[in-house]
């Protein structure tokens, strides 16, 4: 039975609840098992792989999306070769994780694969920018799913004890890629072609899905009582395939405004994109999510807030480096592996430290703030010139740390918090919530360049208004922190 919105989670759930499915319950456990043991070595090789196969051709693709575009002749839609699939990711992710929820994650992990590799397939043979653009919307759609799923299998299959290290190993599956995904990526695309690139996914895709998928087979969520949003009798607006397409289509009305020139159709265009996409996220989102209600809720927008302020503001340092600073890009690219290797250190730390409890919600606090100091040290890098330019480096550096620390705490915790039968929509909440605040805060930045060169203004006006947007969400964070984890209700006498 689903708990009632209010009602406080146990710390410490029983083992043989959440894995059971994986191995026989009389097989006794020890304390210092290792997620590479043998119980869990296939699953955890797998899970991996699938996010760094995702993580390798995301950032490998942005990379060279440039020569794609102009082989294509795509760039006056440009901005679509990243949307397309930003945008299909939602509906992946809604969509996997409520399947989750009523028969296991194996189906939706194995479908999501197959979207993805069809995808990269229609990606790879594209003679055309809109055939190129429907290989990338299949790609977002698989994305969603394997993601998602990636978090719901850790919630479901592993221990409370071994959940922390996962995440932490999450970080740097994801990371690594990042690092040599673009240099890999240059290469096939200046020495063979960049469809290349797509197609060597097949093998990396067939190889995650042979380690992942048998375990999952034997994963099962336990019996429930249809919630609100998946009663039969529901409005089929309200259902979750509908609700994840207006959301979808109201988020690309909104993003695709703030790219107008004409500053009354862009605010006309973006009220109706949000009019019909806030409704649609209400829905598909958690109970208490909007409200930031402690616990489950709480924790989704703290994860939104993280990806807001850390994707956010990494996705202008290269362009105020360059523009500003007079940095060339491949220094400028050095703040981005600055950040990615001081994530996974921060999240390898929190892992460690990880006590359970309250201690996530410190914890979270903290990642905020450390987070918060970097963002400022690089942004007063990057807009004064009292400081030198490789100073923004280690600014990011220092950021990439807190977020590790925060996303580590709050994404264990929030996890923890949901009953097994919802692992697959909380999951899918999750990246949900970083997803649309990612776009966001690098949409509003984006409006924000467009509408200063439009009107006389200047990069560096605009840079300012980002990074004070940013700075201002990390301490929202920091106050919404104690909100993770719900109070304990004691009883009057």
């Amino acid at each position: 039975m689903p708990r009632s919105p209010g009602e406080t989670t146990p710390s410490q759930l029983e083992d043989s609840q959440v894995q059971a499915p994986l191995a026989p319950a009389t097989h006794t456990r020890s304390a210092k098992e290792s997620v590479f043991g043998a119980s869990y070595r296939a699953l955890t090789l797998g899970v991996l792989l699938s996010v760094g196969m995702v993580a390798f051709e995301s950032l490998g693709v942005a990379t060279v999306l440039p020569g794609i575009a102009e082989d294509l002749d795509g760039l006056g839609a440009y901005s679509w070769g990243l949307s397309a699939l930003m945008l299909a990711n939602i509906i992946g992710t809604v969509l996997a994780g409520r399947a989750a929820d009523h028969r296991g994650p194996w189906r939706p992990m194995a479908l999501g694969m197959l979207v993805f590799a069809l995808g990269c397939v229609a990606a790879g043979v594209a003679g055309t920018w809109p055939l190129f653009l429907m290989g990338r919307f299949g790609q977002g759609l698989g994305v969603g799913a394997v993601m998602s799923m990636a978090y719901t299998m850790i919630g479901l299959a592993y221990p409370q004890r071994l959940r922390a290290r996962m995440y932490a190993l999450l970080s740097s599956a994801w990371t690594i890629p990042s690092l040599i995904g673009p240099a890999i990526t240059g290469v096939l695309a200046d020495h063979t072609t960049w469809r290349s690139i797509f197609l060597i996914m097949l093998p990396i895709i067939a190889v995650a899905a042979v380690l992942t998928l048998p375990p999952l087979r034997e994963l099962r969520q336990a019996e429930s009582v249809p919630s609100v949003a998946t009663a039969p009798d529901l409005r089929w607006c309200k259902r979750p395939l509908p609700s994840a397409m207006l959301l979808t289509a109201g988020t690309g009305v909104l993003l695709q405004a703030l790219l107008l020139r004409n500053l009354a159709l862009l605010i006309a265009l973006a009220v109706f994109g949000l009019a019909v996409a806030v409704p649609a996220l209400r829905r598909v989102m958690p109970e208490g999510t909007l409200s930031a209600r402690p616990g489950l809720g709480a924790g989704i927008v703290l994860r939104g807030l993280l990806c807001g302020v850390y994707f956010g503001s990494e996705a202008f340092l290269p362009l105020g480096l360059q523009e500003l600073r007079g940095m060339s890009a491949a220094l400028a690219g050095l703040g981005l592996s600055a950040g990615a290797i001081t994530w996974v250190i921060g999240s390898g730390l929190q892992a460690k430290r990880d006590t359970g409890g309250d201690g996530r919600a410190a914890a979270t606090a903290l990642g905020f703030a450390v987070l918060l100091a970097g963002v400022v040290l690089m942004a007063l890098t990057i807009l004064t010139s009292a400081l030198p330019s490789w100073i923004a480096l280690a600014g990011w550096g220092i950021g990439g740390l807190g977020m590790g620390i925060g996303f580590n705490a709050a994404t264990t915790d929030t996890l923890e918090q949901a009953p097994s039968d919802r692992q697959g929509e909380a999951s899918g909440a999750l990246q949900l919530a970083q997803t649309l605040a990612t776009a966001l805060i690098a949409g509003l930045g984006g409006a924000a360049i467009a509408l200063a060169k439009n009107y006389d203004g200047s990069t560096r006006t605009a840079l300012l208004g980002v990074f004070v947007l940013t700075g201002l969400l990390a301490v929202v964070g920091i106050l919404l922190a104690r909100r993770l984890r719900p109070r304990a209700r004691t009883r009057q006498c």
